[in-house]
């Protein structure tokens, strides 16, 4: 794999940052984000604001468990912010936070890479498949 390193931060934030180090902050924040349900979460929040239940009927396939993990998991990383209403039953919104928002333009571009290489990569598997790999 083929990482970038942030320069100019520090050498300290530079080693949090260094995604080629299996002990470092950087990896575990990209391993955090760089999960199919996180993407779809992030691509169905887009530029709004979804109660839970809206989410998940979003996100075709997720149980309620894994949006509520990858929901917690994305909060504490700061990429959505929860917002409790004191209603009864209590009313819960998620949005992108300013992080969010700046992966947002990273997941918008791998939907578009999805769409542009579809048929090719469905051709590639077929051909994969009938040779068995190889």
């Amino acid at each position: 794999m083929v990482t970038k390193q942030v320069r100019g931060l520090g050498e300290e934030a530079d080693a949090d940052a260094d995604l080629r180090r299996a002990d470092s902050l950087g990896r575990e924040i990209f391993s955090d984000v760089a999960n199919k349900w996180a993407l779809l979460i992030i691509e169905a929040l887009g530029e709004r604001t979804l109660r839970f239940s809206e989410l998940r009927n979003e996100v075709e396939g997720v149980s309620h468990k894994m949006l509520t993990q990858n929901l917690r998991m994305m909060e504490r990383n700061g990429l959505v912010e929860r917002r409790v209403y004191p209603t009864v039953p209590p009313r819960v919104e998620y949005t992108l936070t300013e992080a969010g928002q700046g992966l947002l333009a990273t997941v918008d571009g791998m939907c578009v890479w999805t769409y542009r290489y579809f048929q090719r990569i469905e051709a590639a598997r077929r051909r994969f498949d009938e040779g068995e790999g190889g």
